[in-house]
């Protein structure tokens, strides 16, 4: 029987590995190449996993294309390759009869499921045809739709009014860029609701390729244009119940419609789900002209909400309102501090998140106001 040697180690473990004297330089080496080989494997993995978060449709043909009621075709504007959608003419109203339904005129990109992240295109609408005697040049009016529907009716939306924005009336000024949220809150109503909240003005050339890009995480979204550091408009507190879904551009009627180069980035989704209630006693901060504490107390009964308000326009004021899916919308009467009594009425709107909840508040009657408000729920 052979006597151990001073160059082997003994077996390890009763496993029958026999190692060398040299087997522990060799380990390491062997461990060394294991990690630099996994180091490799994972940093391709990182970087295929990062590749598979960004989609990129040229739009130099109609392949990646789902229209809705519109005509779409490969074209070329100003130089470069895009895709042009039309709309066709609106069918004629009978004699004494209704106007026929609304259809949607949309066009999805194929294979986007689009939660949060970036949207980036350019976009150029070109007017054809002339205005009636007497009647204003339309603006133009073309968009992105994200967190779509497949029904074309249900989506958020950026849309540009690039003719507002060389306009000499500050007013129309004011809406060269705009948000809606299909079909609950169209254009007008959150005008007449929330005024220059949901519209801003933008520096915009008509007819020229327009560079959009939409930032979105949960239920905050910012658009920006061009080579803007900043965005244009911001909106916290989107108003659509859906919180992924497609990616749609939008076009108007009376215009061509091009579009080119669209790029989408993904990113991880915001911890936000829908369906919290409201029921319970709030801690609230209204911001009019600066943080002014409160409290709610509220119950939800299905879709109908009641309960008090204290410390803005009185105490245990009577509080009505709704819920939908998370989304409440409240009104009570009181006075403020200062004023006659019983002469304001607070309106708020916005989200319930889990225990936190932060929205718009909007003051009418005697005083006129729009601010921001933040809520907790008391354990």
């Amino acid at each position: 029987m052979e006597e151990p040697r001073a160059d082997r180690e003994p077996i390890d473990g009763g496993k029958g590995k026999i190692m060398t004297s040299n087997g522990g330089k060799l380990r390491k080496k062997c461990f060394q190449a294991t990690e630099i080989i996994v180091a490799l494997t994972l940093g391709c993995s990182c970087l295929h996993a990062q590749a598979s978060k960004i989609q990129t449709f040229s739009l130099s043909g109609v392949q990646d294309l789902d229209a809705r009621n519109v005509k779409v075709e490969p074209a070329e504007y100003k130089g470069r390759k895009a895709v042009r959608i039309t709309l066709p003419p609106p069918p004629p109203i009978p004699a004494g009869g209704l106007a026929p339904a609304p259809v949607p005129h949309f066009t999805f990109l194929r294979g986007v499921d689009f939660a949060d992240g970036t949207i980036e295109v350019d976009v150029a609408a070109k007017i054809i045809g002339t205005a009636p005697p007497g009647s204003p040049t339309p603006p133009g009016f073309i968009g992105i739709a994200f967190r779509t529907r497949s029904d074309a009716n249900h989506y958020e939306l950026f849309y540009l009014r690039p003719g507002n924005s060389l306009s000499s009336d500050q007013v129309r000024r004011n809406h060269s860029v705009q948000y809606m949220s299909m079909p609950d809150f169209d254009f007008s109503k959150l005008r007449w609701r929330w005024p220059s909240v949901y519209e801003a003005y933008a520096d915009l050339e008509p007819e020229a390729w327009i560079r959009m890009k939409i930032e979105v995480a949960g239920r905050q979204a910012k658009l920006y244009v061009n080579s803007a550091p900043r965005p244009v408009l911001v909106v916290d507190g989107l108003k659509g119940e859906d919180l992924t879904g497609g990616v749609g551009l939008w076009p108007s009627g009376q215009q061509e419609n091009y579009f080119s180069n669209v790029r989408i980035t993904h990113a991880k989704p915001q911890a936000v789900q829908n369906g919290s209630d409201a029921t319970g006693t709030w801690d609230i901060q209204y911001g009019i002209p600066r943080p002014f504490p409160g409290s709610l107390k509220l119950h939800r009964d299905g879709a109908t909400v009641s309960g008090t308000a204290s410390g803005l326009l009185g105490t245990d004021v009577p509080v009505t309102g709704t819920w939908r899916n998370g989304y409440l919308e409240i009104t009570f009467h009181g006075a403020l501090p200062g004023t006659d009594p019983g002469g304001v009425t607070a309106s708020l709107a916005g989200w319930v998140d889990g225990n936190s909840a932060k929205g718009r508040l909007t003051l009418s009657g005697q005083r006129q106001d729009d601010a921001a408000w933040t809520a907790t729920r008391r354990e």
